[in-house]
């Protein structure tokens, strides 16, 4: 009994062994399968498209930060200024403080300098996607992530990236439209 044991111990071994490999063999197989078929084939080259790093020339990228009247923000770019070549993932940070003694909350608003070159930066990640909340004496630093389209005209050497935090706080409008309605 014990020989048919260590028999079926040796097949189970081997056609484990054999599972573990046909497993491995499939990733190749698959990719094999996807190139011939052109399945996938335009996600691989979007992909190679933007990670494109275009070496051969330096765009100068300058950082500026402005506050609405109405907002008692301190607001400032991190970094003034910064030289990349186009197709860089480029990361640069804010940060603002909240000097205010209640809750505020902004929306940033991106403008760009020339005009013409807003279409070729595409955001990754910007902390104007969404509006923010900044607690009384809060500060924060705020990521953007973004890439300059290799194909933007080579006649741009310097690009200007600004944001505007306007106050978006719903109680602060409404009490100014109850004011003014009173008045009126």
């Amino acid at each position: 009994m014990a020989v048919g044991n260590a028999k079926t111990l040796a097949k189970l071994v081997v056609v484990t062994l054999g599972m573990f490999g046909f497993g491995f063999a499939l990733v190749p197989f698959y990719y094999k399968i996807c190139e011939v078929t052109g399945i996938n084939s335009g996600a691989e080259q979007s992909l190679a498209k933007n990670s494109q790093v275009d070496a051969s020339r330096w765009v100068t990228l300058e950082f500026d930060a402005n506050t609405n009247a109405a907002l008692p923000w301190q607001f400032k770019p991190v970094q003034r200024s910064l030289k990349v070549h186009p197709g860089e993932l480029v990361q640069m940070e804010y940060e603002v403080v909240n000097t205010g003694d209640r809750p505020v909350v902004g929306r940033a608003v991106p403008s760009y300098g020339p005009a013409r070159a807003a279409a070729f930066i595409k955001k990754i990640e910007c902390f104007c996607f969404t509006p923010q909340t900044l607690a009384a004496g809060e500060s924060r630093r705020m990521p953007v992530m973004f890439v300059l389209d290799p194909a933007m005209d080579p006649d741009i050497h310097t690009v200007t990236l600004s944001y505007t935090f306007f106050s978006v706080d719903g109680k602060t409008q409404a009490d100014g439209l109850q004011e003014g309605a009173s008045r009126g």
